[in-house]
């Protein structure tokens, strides 16, 4: 077995967790003694001792066998096609799943766009007046696949003729929401999905903010449409700025609800957008 294919072994075992990992790394990091970590040596390096049992399952091993038979695609944070935007950020995932055009993750210019889950007529009627000339010159719309705007983002890039990456919380076999597996499953043919988590994993609420810090992480830009004051949308804000990556916020009425987040962002120097130009001249 080799480094990539132990990695990923790893990375598929209950209690392996970004800490954890580093820490195996770090004490043997061409993972050439993995299979001899017993439950003593992971007590003492303050190690999920379940990694044990979960690295003499047959059965994980099957399991990843029949990822290329579904198409699924593994990049670890170790091989040429990870994106080296994200390699750059606070904590990478050491491991990405994908489905459909990998391609994608090399584009050039990669936008995320996030916003409420309760997309407005405002805020769709936003992304209809943005997306025509961001789509033609050739930018990559990334999103959650969540409800409201992450949805409304996806399809409109798609239907205008353009590409879209969906970063998802939670595995392949368990999208989220429901109501936009179609869409997730066209994405997966023609587009790109990807996770950090194995494909059988259920997403927990604690994913999601985790998912955020990919889509801003891949992104060389952030645009805020519409976001209330307490949103997952200001967390990939948040995480942009960290990275040092533009922010980008459509300004709202100041009585919506729905404008509150972005209104603020603006106010802490976001870039305000009004046209699609403002956008694109920083790119």
């Amino acid at each position: 077995m080799n480094f990539k294919q132990k990695l990923v072994h790893l990375h598929h075992c209950r209690g392996a967790s970004w800490n954890s990992i580093y820490t195996i790394l770090k004490k043997d990091p061409q993972l050439n003694s993995l299979y001899d970590l017993n439950s003593h040596l992971l007590s003492t390096l303050k190690i999920d001792a379940s990694i044990h049992r979960e690295l003499e399952s047959q059965s994980i091993l099957n399991r990843i066998q029949q990822y290329e038979i579904e198409n699924i695609q593994i990049i670890t944070i170790f091989d040429p096609e990870y994106p080296q935007l994200l390699k750059e950020t606070y904590k990478p995932p050491w491991v990405l799943y994908t489905k459909g055009d990998p391609v994608l993750l090399s584009a050039e210019k990669k936008l995320a766009v996030v916003g409420s889950r309760q997309a407005t007529a405002f805020g769709k009627k936003s992304i209809e007046l943005l997306f025509p000339q961001i789509v033609t010159h050739q930018v990559v719309v990334v999103s959650g696949l969540a409800a409201g705007i992450d949805a409304e983002a996806h399809q409109t890039a798609i239907r205008l003729g353009g590409r879209t990456i969906g970063v998802i919380a939670g595995g392949f076999e368990h999208i989220y929401p429901k109501q936009n597996e179609k869409l997730a499953q066209d994405m997966m043919k023609n587009h790109l999905v990807i996770s950090e988590y194995p494909p059988s994993t259920s997403p927990q609420k604690w994913h999601f903010p985790m998912r955020n810090r990919i889509i801003a992480g891949i992104s060389h830009g952030t645009l805020v449409i519409e976001a209330k004051k307490r949103s997952g949308s200001l967390i990939t804000a948040d995480y942009a700025l960290q990275e040092g990556r533009e922010v980008f916020a459509i300004p709202g009425h100041i009585l919506s609800p729905y404008s509150v987040g972005t209104n603020e962002l603006i106010q802490q120097g976001a870039k305000l957008i009004i046209t699609s130009k403002d956008i694109l001249e920083e790119f």
